[in-house]
């Protein structure tokens, strides 16, 4: 099975053979790195941009204005803060030029802590990036849907976020991507760069397919009847195997929503399930004060009120200026399974 890493990779190979996605460009997104995760390694069209993250954005824009498809890389986005009035204008263009000029391109950049990086290697963009009107913003939590995901976001024509975990990057998945061989270590052999010496070496792709996920849709990955969990990214597979737990342990039916794409969402699904369980917890990890989460939550007690059982909560990051490399402030700050777990418990028994 691919890992995340490995499943953009394809992606991009894909689109460049069959979607007409001429540019892949970033800080180290050429040869010989391929990407600081390496979700760039071996393309035709990827090449290697100065340190400049405006530039990079710019050049994405000119590009996509000139008609073509690209996909621009903020390696980290802890440096995608300087660029927000220029992702600004690049969500206007369509609707200031009376849609004359749409803008195929798509920023992906990794996000979220996990890596033990830091104050400058672990913020989170999905609350900002919710709101920069005229972008489309996606986020996978695991390989198939990353691959699902950057398809349709490189097929849209116009700006599409496409925001990967840090901590997921070299997660396998438990789904084939179409047309990925089945044995992890001949995926390895074909796509991955040797360490050393790559001046000679060439992928060997294999024949992948096209995968389409719908960009607004969300799925469920666990049913249940008590409480409503929804969450996106890293947290998503954290709020699998809580549920699982609780199910085996204690008889609790907890319902899991992967969001997958932060805007458009998936109103309808998260609508239904809070109808059915009456309880809503909300967990990811960008910080807690203007929480897109607290958007969701502000939505449901306007349209649900009347349903819930008991008052919807949010757990998010530490509203703090900053996440430390120490590993006890970095686990201080970002949700952990026991917090969420806590939660989960004192929803349900709440008296309405």
């Amino acid at each position: 099975m691919a890992n995340m890493a490995q499943a953009i990779r394809l992606a991009l190979h894909y689109s460049e053979k069959n979607l007409q996605l001429k540019d892949v460009f970033g800080q180290d997104a050429g040869a010989p790195l391929g990407g600081v995760f390496t979700a760039t390694q071996g393309l035709k069209t990827s090449w290697n941009t100065p340190l400049d993250e405006r530039g990079i954005i710019s050049m994405a824009m000119g590009i996509a204005m000139a008609g073509d498809r690209c996909v621009a890389e903020i390696q980290f986005c802890d440096y995608i803060f300087n660029t927000i009035d220029l992702l600004k204008i690049a969500g206007n263009t369509l609707w200031c030029t009376n849609g004359q000029y749409q803008l195929p391109m798509t920023v992906m950049t990794p996000v979220g802590a996990g890596i033990r990086g830091s104050v400058y290697h672990s913020h989170s963009f999905d609350s900002w990036a919710s709101r920069i009107q005229g972008w489309k913003v996606v986020m996978p939590s695991t390989p198939l849907d990353a691959y699902g995901l950057l398809l349709s976001a490189i097929k849209d024509p116009n700006p599409v976020l496409f925001l990967k975990p840090k901590a997921l990057m070299r997660v396998r998945g438990d789904e084939l991507i179409p047309g990925e061989p089945a044995d992890e270590k001949e995926l390895k052999a074909r796509i991955d760069a040797p360490i050393g010496d790559r001046s000679k070496w060439k992928p060997e792709w294999p024949g992948v397919q096209d995968y389409w996920i719908e960009i607004g849709k969300g799925k469920i990955t666990r049913h249940g009847e008590q409480i409503t969990l929804v969450s996106w990214g890293r947290h998503l597979l954290l709020a699998n195997e809580i549920a699982d737990e609780l199910k085996q342990h204690d008889g609790i039916s907890v319902e899991v929503i992967d969001l997958r794409s932060i805007y458009p969402y998936d109103w309808e699904m998260i609508k239904s399930s809070v109808a059915k369980t009456g309880r809503l917890l909300i967990v990811n990890e960008d910080t807690e004060v203007t929480n897109f989460g607290e958007h969701l939550i502000y939505r449901v007690v306007q349209e649900l009120f009347y349903e819930l059982l008991a008052r919807p909560r949010l757990i998010a990051g530490k509203n703090v200026p900053g996440i430390g490399l120490h590993p006890n402030l970095e686990d201080a700050t970002v949700p952990q399974k026991s917090e969420i777990k806590s939660a989960i418990l004192e929803i349900i028994r709440e008296v309405p």
